[in-house]
């Protein structure tokens, strides 16, 4: 088994910066470098992609909401993965999601089918 935890997620200004913050723990995570990704719901809205990163950390992807003022990255404890977020807006605001797989891909992955681990959540609020 996988446990996510999230740390980072708060309350900030329009035009402000946040640090997400995700780690996996147990069996597997330990075993295996994992594809992982970054996912949000707003309320009354489903849950869309916002960003990930490949096994490798060789390949990013983002949505194009985000593109250009978020920035996804590994870090150097294995299957650690951070989400910089700037100039936020109040549309950011939600409740942001890791995700990760245990199996082999090599690609980026974008959407919630191949993830098979989910965080409980961070909240984020952007205040206009």
């Amino acid at each position: 088994q996988v446990q996510l935890v999230e740390s980072g997620g708060g309350l900030v200004q329009a035009g402000g910066s946040l640090r997400l913050s995700c780690a996996a723990s147990g069996r597997t995570a330990s075993s295996n470098t994992m594809a992982m990704g970054w996912f949000r719901q707003a309320p009354g809205k489903e849950r869309e992609f916002v960003s990930a990163i490949s096994r490798s950390g060789g390949s990013t992807s983002y949505a194009d909401s985000v593109k250009g003022r978020f920035t996804i990255s590994r870090g150097n404890a294995k299957n650690t993965v951070y989400l910089q977020m700037d100039s936020l807006k109040p549309e950011d605001t939600a409740v942001y999601y890791c995700a990760a797989t245990g199996a082999p891909y090599s690609r980026v992955l974008v959407t919630t089918t191949p993830y098979n681990y989910w965080g409980q959540g961070t909240q984020v609020t952007v205040s206009s």
